[in-house]
């Protein structure tokens, strides 16, 4: 006899039985049928053989029998695996746009909206928006236990409905309406919801992608022009451009002006207009000012389609406090640290991310990989990377604490950067990385595995100050100070430098490029187009803020459009035709990039001139060794005549560019052309050349090998 059934678990009930005596064979068969509880039609595979002897094995011994059985399960809507929770609270999860944020989906049969939230210190979650009335209490989150996420489908939510995350935490009774975090598409301020969207798109830049390895090569040409997209241009009520009004322009003048990328002031979404976009609060969502995620997309493409690189600044070093941001988002310092000496940055009123914290370096890593990837970003500036690396960065003695070595260094954010930079290279191995870092923090763009932190450039900050700080004196005092000139060598190659006249430069007082020069209306113009030509001799790709290629006077303004009526005057124009040549001998001239960060591209001809203010050095190439490129910069009004400088080869050296010619608004002294090489002796050299130093100007002579 049988015993009466008894379940295990949630499986179905199976009858237990105790073996007393060998069963007959009908007695095996039923056991068979009550393993199997499904049986397949046909043959049994070798697994379920397996277990029907396994049972019977048991059935010998007199054991409980735990059976195989197909239950069907109404699973709950999720995106997420159990690698997905593993990665992210490992904190080495970088797709999380995929699985967090908001995504319209079919379920059963009904369209709706999936969505997902990090708020591990909640004790409910819902959904509020436009469709139920903004009403807390309709559209509930459920948790997703120790990962600390909440997640759920709701029916009829659709592509264009605006919501939020409704919070109530566990402490305090804090409640609190938050955007969300992953949102790819925001409200326009000051309005502050997320809005549910998608990212399609039909790219038409594949010619682009295949070749932009070799366009982004620390080998290649790269001019690039900073600009922002709200005052570059704007319509005639004084409206700005949208990202597809722009694109097509923007396209044409970096073309025409032979720029290699442009680069764009933050694009995600920030609620203050004034913070220029430093001051994120969508790190997944272009700001929707300008258009939606696809109209981004669109300007994007057709820069490609032109053969323009598109850098995005990008900033993880912060974000602001405002309440439908990031800060204390469950009621607890969730993003930031809790401790004001780590969490709050002091200068610009805002907050510091926890980079210890694993599932904030899953948010940022997935962050930057999502603008390259989903964007075809070909590049991040990352800005402000000397405030993550320093925990007294812009505090005094006591506002800050030490590392557990007692030092200054954040060891989190510094191993967050190699960790950001390991990524980023490993799946977009052709884009650049680039650190707005201003301190003297070594190996910067150092490979990590070095003991870098892997970033492929770093901009120059103390060439761009003590440069300036030379252009800005009289030309009489600037013998004084030649060594401000000369000092960046002595550490020119020991990072891949970037030379940026950036826009931080022409803001707060500090006046335009044009205003910064010294002398009458002439000598600024002969002086910006000397400056514009000492930058691009120079070790290092370039970068320029708009309105700077033409000498705009005022100081970029963010709520109006840079000064193009100036290009009606003729040397606005001349300036601009200048930066435009000089861009383009730059990009056809191998010695001028092709060794922008090794010493080997480099040699000085004369570096100690200083009674005269006059420099001379030597730009070489791997591609074409016999054809290097002598240039010599006259920092004084006084032309030179007959001023004799050594050079490595005989034969002809022509005058490719002079910054004092008419076209761009000199007074039109050089060198005829072209000079030829005399077999003297000078500067080490065997031979020698004779020139005309033109007044507050430049001359790049190169050889034409017979």
């Amino acid at each position: 006899m049988t015993t009466a059934p008894r379940t295990s678990g949630k499986t179905s009930a199976v009858p237990r039985r105790r073996v007393r005596r060998r069963k007959p064979e009908s007695d095996v068969s039923q056991l068979k049928e009550n393993v199997v509880a499904e049986p397949p039609p046909g043959p049994l595979s070798a697994e379920e053989v397996r277990d029907v002897d396994i049972a019977e094995e048991a059935q010998a011994v007199g054991a409980d029998i735990v059976p195989r059985v197909s239950i069907a399960v109404d699973a709950p809507a999720t995106l997420l695996s159990d690698w997905d929770y593993h990665l992210f609270n490992e904190g080495s999860h970088h797709r999380l746009w995929e699985k967090l944020g908001s995504h319209p989906m079919e379920r059963d049969g009904v369209a709706g909206t999936l969505f997902a939230v990090w708020a591990p210190n909640a004790a409910s979650v819902s959904v509020v928006g436009d469709w139920n009335g903004w009403n807390p209490r309709s559209d509930s989150l459920e948790s997703r236990g120790v990962s600390g996420i909440w997640e759920g489908f709701i029916p009829h939510v659709h592509k264009g409905m605006k919501y939020k995350y409704h919070i109530a935490s566990r402490h305090g009774g804090y409640e609190v309406d938050k955007a969300d975090p992953l949102a790819v598409h925001d409200e326009t301020p000051p309005h502050t919801a997320s809005i549910v969207w998608d990212l399609d798109y039909e790219w038409h830049d594949e010619a682009w992608m295949r070749e932009r390895a070799a366009r982004n090569a620390l080998t290649a040409p790269i001019s690039i022009y900073e600009l922002h997209v709200g005052s570059w241009r704007r319509t005639l009520d004084g409206q700005p451009l949208t990202y597809r009004e722009i694109a097509g322009p923007l396209a044409e003048y970096a073309r025409k002006m032979n720029f290699t990328h442009v680069e764009l002031m933050p694009v995600m979404e920030h609620p203050f207009y004034g913070s220029w976009g430093y001051q994120v609060t969508g790190f997944f969502a272009p700001t929707s000012r300008y258009g939606t995620p696809q109209d981004l997309m669109f300007m994007i493409d057709v820069l490609h389609q032109n053969g323009i690189g598109v850098i995005f600044d990008w900033v993880p070093s912060h974000f602001p406090a405002d309440q439908h941001g990031l800060s204390y988002f469950d009621g607890t310092h969730l993003y930031e640290h809790a401790d004001p000496r780590k969490g709050f940055h002091p200068d610009w009123g805002s907050l510091i991310f926890n980079y210890g914290r694993n599932e904030v370096r899953s948010f940022l890593l997935s962050s930057a990989l999502y603008w390259l990837g989903v964007y075809h970003a070909d590049g991040l500036r990352v800005d402000a990377v000397a405030s993550m690396l320093y925990l007294d960065y812009s505090r005094q003695a006591g506002e800050w604490i030490p590392n557990e070595f007692g030092g200054r260094e954040n060891i989190e954010a510094i191993d967050f950067l190699r960790r950001m930079n390991q990524d980023i290279y490993k799946v977009h191995p052709d884009v650049q990385v680039i650190a707005e870092e201003s301190t003297a923090w070594p190996m910067v763009s150092r490979p990590t595995y070095v003991g870098g932190l892997g970033f492929g450039l770093k901009w120059d900050m103390g060439w761009m100050h003590d440069t300036l700080a030379y252009f800005s004196k009289e030309p009489v005092h600037r013998k004084f100070h030649h060594n401000d000139l000369t000092f960046r060598m002595m550490y020119a190659f020991t990072e891949n430098f970037a030379l940026p006249l950036s826009h931080d430069e022409v803001v707060y007082g500090k006046g335009s490029l044009l205003r910064k020069m010294p002398g009458d209306e002439w000598q600024k113009f002969a002086n910006l187009r000397l400056l514009f030509a000492h930058m691009v001799s120079q070790p290092g790709k370039k970068l320029v803020f708009m309105g700077g290629e033409f000498g705009q006077w005022s100081e970029w303004n963010h709520d109006v459009s840079i000064d193009w009526h100036l290009l009606d005057f003729l040397p606005h124009a001349a300036l601009q035709r200048w930066v435009e040549d000089l861009n383009r001998t730059y990009r056809d001239t191998p010695a001028l990039y092709e060794l922008d960060t090794s010493s080997e591209g480099f040699e000085w001809i004369d570096c100690c001139d200083s009674e005269n203010s006059i420099l001379a050095l030597l730009r070489k190439s791997r591609s074409e060794p016999q054809r290097p490129v002598a240039v010599v910069l006259n920092f004084t009004p006084v032309p030179r005549y007959n001023y004799a400088i050594g050079v490595p080869e005989g034969g002809r050296w022509a005058e490719v560019l002079n910054s004092d010619a008419p076209l761009y608004g000199g007074s039109g002294q050089g060198n005829m052309g072209g000079v030829e090489a005399a077999p003297i002796p000078l500067h080490g050299r065997r031979w020698s050349i004779n020139l005309t130093l033109p007044p507050l100007g430049a001359v790049f002579m190169a050889h034409e090998p017979e």
